[in-house]
């Protein structure tokens, strides 16, 4: 059984700059992404530059991420499956996405392209050795009002698994977005860990005198996205989960939306994250003595 390593999102047009600091600070990976465009960079430019900070530090590129809408933007699949044919540059394990959408339309009205898109996307990422895994975001969506990804709740994986059953598919899983949706994290991970390839370190408080005060149509914010040691869960009971289910992979921090430790607390915040994690799945490995004879 391998460690579960921690790490970092870092956004890929400010690699070079922000991925020595965070190397420094102690994170054992991290994941390189972009947001509905590469902004100019160029991912073949980019590969080796990494390489030459990463080198002799053991820390890697675990996940190379395009978050787009491929449903509906041509230019976004493209892109995306220039992503998938990059990723082994950065020797990344997953390419991370959003599963699209028809804006405004309902989930269920967007599976029938899902099926088409994702078919061929899977394919490509299974040809090159890479997963192609989904971030559980609703990016502000409902499932009759999606935005830019009808890949947030466990009925639409259960559509999208069955129209695209191809094993290099799966979930970048982050437990936050599922506790916005008053869905319990601990019950679905025991449910869905099999297909979880990658996640987010990232939480929620749920704010249940808000919930029985305002509801949640959004007139107020019933629960505020936390850095993992600040939120409501015990990552103990995750990391268990995931062991027990064969889980290798990593779990890189999502910073920058905790309502406390931000703007200059953001540091604060992840690296207070990356301690209270390493403290979760147990500390370091250490060998046991009787085995050393």
């Amino acid at each position: 059984m391998k460690q579960i390593r921690i790490g970092t999102c870092i956004p890929g047009e400010h690699a070079l700059e922000w991925l020595p600091p965070m190397v420094k600070a102690g994170f054992e990976c991290v994941a390189v992404n972009f947001h509905m465009s590469l902004h100019g960079v160029d991912l073949k430019e980019l590969a080796p530059k990494i390489d030459d900070i990463l080198a002799g530090t053991g820390v890697y590129v675990s996940t190379l991420g395009f978050f787009c809408n491929p449903l509906m933007y041509e230019d976004h699949k493209k892109t995306l499956e220039q992503v998938i044919d990059r990723a082994a540059d950065f020797h990344a394990a997953n390419v991370a996405t959003f599963a699209g959408a028809f804006e405004g339309e309902s989930v269920d009205k967007a599976m029938p392209k899902f099926k088409e898109v994702f078919t061929d996307l899977a394919a490509r990422a299974e040809d090159r050795g890479v997963k192609l895994v989904i971030e559980n975001c609703p990016m502000g969506g409902t499932w009759n009002h999606t935005t830019c990804n009808i890949g947030f709740n466990p009925k639409a994986w259960e559509m999208m698994f069955d129209l695209v059953p191809s094993k290099a598919l799966g979930l970048e899983w982050e437990p936050g977005h599922q506790q916005i949706q008053l869905i319990d994290p601990i019950a679905q991970l025991k449910e869905w860990a099999p297909k979880v390839y990658h996640m987010h370190g990232k939480d929620a408080s749920v704010d249940k005198a808000a919930i029985a005060k305002y509801g949640v149509f959004g007139a107020v914010d019933f629960a505020p996205q936390r850095t993992p040691g600040f939120g409501d869960l015990n990552w103990r009971d995750i990391f268990s989960i995931l062991r027990e289910h064969g889980y290798e992979g990593d779990i890189c921090v999502e910073g920058y939306h905790d309502p406390i430790y931000r703007g200059e607390w953001e540091m604060t915040g992840q690296l207070h994250a990356l301690s209270y994690l390493k403290w979760a799945r147990g500390g370091e490995f250490v060998p046991n003595p009787w085995d050393q004879q």
